[in-house]
């Protein structure tokens, strides 16, 4: 029996979908949401990925993923570095020649995924009332293919966002995107906020919430 065939990976579910965000958006992409998450963001919208799924082995997760015959594939959660496997996934994916991208919040040590994956990684700003979980030594692991995100409640998390972005040259690192919370932060008021200070980020609104009001992924 091979590796792949004994790792197992708790999943909450794997679906087919346009990405909504990041330098991806618009892309049709396959998104494996994994189970379990150590934060709990004021804001989160994958509430319902804390617990459930089911215990998938690594060579159906490949099996279900190859039938969508996509390109790109997101890793997400939930936090899906809270699973010690999670590497192991990213880089199967990435020998399977896909676009793999993935999404995690900043928390737990980077250093060990692929440098083949474009990591998308959260700071978290005060208004997540998570900011005390943020992994500052994760910024050494980021290269230019990886994006930095901020995900904004209000225009305290936008000043305190552009001073973290000053006082430690993130624009240096890698692209930075911001992103309003839905329902909290008006994005004209981001817009503007970002023009105004000239800063060197990419605003970006959630596609799928704009298309499809039945859930956060599609």
């Amino acid at each position: 029996m091979s590796v792949s065939e004994v790792l197992n990976l708790r999943v909450n579910e794997i679906f087919y979908s346009l990405q909504g965000e990041t330098s991806r958006v618009g892309l049709p992409t396959v998104f494996i949401r994994l189970t379990g998450c150590p934060l709990r963001c004021g804001y989160c919208d994958t509430a319902y990925a804390f617990t459930g799924g089911e215990n998938i082995s690594l060579t159906t997760i490949l099996s279900q993923v190859a039938s969508y015959g996509a390109h790109y594939v997101t890793v997400t959660g939930g936090e899906p570095l809270a699973q010690k496997e999670c590497p192991s996934l990213l880089t199967a994916l990435c020998d399977a020649n896909y676009s793999v991208s993935l999404e995690t919040s900043g928390a737990l040590d980077i250093s060990k995924v692929d440098h083949r994956v474009s990591k998308v990684m959260d700071i978290k700003t005060p208004g997540s009332g998570e900011v005390d979980k943020n992994n500052w030594s994760n910024l050494d692991h980021l290269t230019q293919q990886d994006e930095l995100k901020f995900v904004l409640c209000d225009k305290v998390d936008y000043q305190w966002a552009s001073e973290v972005i000053n006082a430690r040259h993130l624009d240096q690192l890698c692209s930075i995107l911001f992103s309003p919370v839905h329902g909290k932060l008006v994005p004209k008021d981001l817009a503007n906020w970002i023009l105004r200070d000239k800063l060197p980020v990419r605003m970006q609104i959630q596609l799928h919430k704009l298309l499809w009001d039945d859930g956060p992924g599609r």
